[in-house]
């Protein structure tokens, strides 16, 4: 049986945009959320960047998935299973597979209501007996909707977790201790530090997918504000930042321009080669992804990477 719980509601998710993109454009230097990639079309994109041969941490955290699903179930025993920014929820299904003696729901949560129902497609027939919840809802924000249970396991894949700043992250951590009871589990998927040019290329593909994404978030304006942003005159930026170990993604002003929002009531100037921030995707060392852990009440129990040491799946158990 699949159930939609709808906790952000387009209007609401209207306003959020709003908000955000308002605050985003009139400040300096100019920024986005990174969650607004994700309408249909973006989800699409991204799920055709997973399988290009730059971009690793799909394939490494899969490869870890594939080798310690199995564990993960013997650990947890769990009864539930909340993805968190599920998306079509492909890996998932290892996770699943390695549940069913004890599995009784399945809670995916993810702001794209399209790509829950995709992913939720077919769950209910191949999983009997394993309740499947939807619920459209920001994993920043709606983690207190979900209603305490026994044997719950929150996964939050896909390296994720880097694109909250740091001080994102503290309240998302503290969030999901909050939504757990003392030994209930987070599994986290983490992306580390490595060679910059492997990191740069995995965000600035040379088909352009990536580039594609990026530009895809100026229509997302366009559409969803009236914005009149030629995506064609930003350029697709990807630089590392080695002080704050991460993946800035950018898009450049190719010439100096002024954009009319009007679902927000302002005009955004440009200069040329002007950059708009649109995403951070931090990399982690093991130590400090620990001490955070620890910080908001998890105490690590495994830590695997794949077999290049490239990706990490943390599995952490809320403390008393």
């Amino acid at each position: 049986m699949t159930e939609l719980d709808v906790r952000l509601t387009p209007d609401e998710a209207a306003r959020a945009l709003r908000e955000e993109a308002a605050a985003g454009l009139a400040d300096t230097p100019k920024w986005l959320s990174p969650k607004w990639f994700y309408d249909e079309v973006g989800s699409s994109l991204f799920e055709d960047i997973t399988r290009l041969p730059e971009y690793y941490p799909t394939r490494a955290e899969r490869e870890i998935l594939t080798a310690r699903a199995g564990e993960v179930a013997e650990l947890t025993g769990a009864a539930e299973l909340v993805e968190l920014g599920s998306g079509f929820s492909v890996k998932t299904r290892l996770l699943l597979d390695a549940l069913r003696p004890t599995l009784r729901r399945f809670t995916p949560l993810d702001v794209s209501e399209s790509a829950l129902l995709a992913g939720a497609s077919g769950l209910a027939d191949d999983y009997p007996g394993v309740q499947v919840r939807c619920v459209v809802g920001d994993f920043t924000q709606h983690l207190g909707a979900l209603p305490v249970s026994d044997g719950r396991l929150v996964a939050f894949l896909g390296g994720t977790i880097g694109n909250l700043l740091p001080e994102e992250r503290g309240k998302f951590f503290a969030a999901v201790r909050e939504s757990l009871r003392a030994g209930q589990w987070l599994l986290l998927g983490a992306d580390l530090v490595k060679d910059p040019e492997v990191l740069v290329r995995a965000y600035d593909d040379p088909a352009g997918v990536t580039a594609a994404f990026n530009r895809n978030v100026l229509r997302v304006l366009n559409r969803e504000l009236g914005a009149g942003f030629d995506p064609d005159a930003f350029a697709h930026v990807a630089r590392w930042n080695p002080e704050r170990e991460w993946i800035e993604m950018r898009l450049r002003a190719e010439r100096a321009m002024r954009v009319p929002v009007p679902g927000l009531g302002i005009e955004v100037g440009f200069a040329e080669g002007e950059e708009l921030r649109t995403e951070v995707s931090a990399k982690f060392r093991r130590d400090g992804l620990e001490r955070e852990l620890g910080e908001s009440g998890f105490a690590v129990r495994r830590w695997w990477t794949d077999s290049e040491g490239r990706f990490a799946l943390v599995l952490a158990q809320a403390t008393g």
